[in-house]
C-alpha cells in the first residue's frame, strides 16, 4: 500500500529531472555513480523512475551532510 507503480524514463525525462547533459549520464553509468539503463530493445533504452529518485535523494543527503 502507498507504493509507487513502476514507470520507464527515457532519456529526455531524465535529462529533464536530474538537470544532467546526455554525455554525463552515461559518464556517470560508467563510473558506477548513476543507476544503469535497462534495455527495451531495438535500441531503446530507459531508466526506472524510482532508481532515479534515489539518486537524487542520495545527492541531497551527501549535501546535508557537507
Amino acid at each position: 500500500i502507498g507504493e509507487r507503480p513502476m514507470r520507464f524514463l527515457k532519456l529526455k525525462e531524465v535529462i529533464e529531472k536530474t538537470a544532467l547533459s546526455r554525455s554525463a549520464i552515461y559518464r556517470k553509468m560508467d563510473e558506477g555513480d548513476f543507476p544503469v539503463s535497462v534495455s527495451l530493445g531495438d535500441r531503446a533504452v530507459a531508466w526506472l523512475e524510482e532508481e532515479i529518485h534515489s539518486w537524487m535523494e542520495l545527492r541531497l543527503s551527501q549535501r546535508q551532510n557537507h
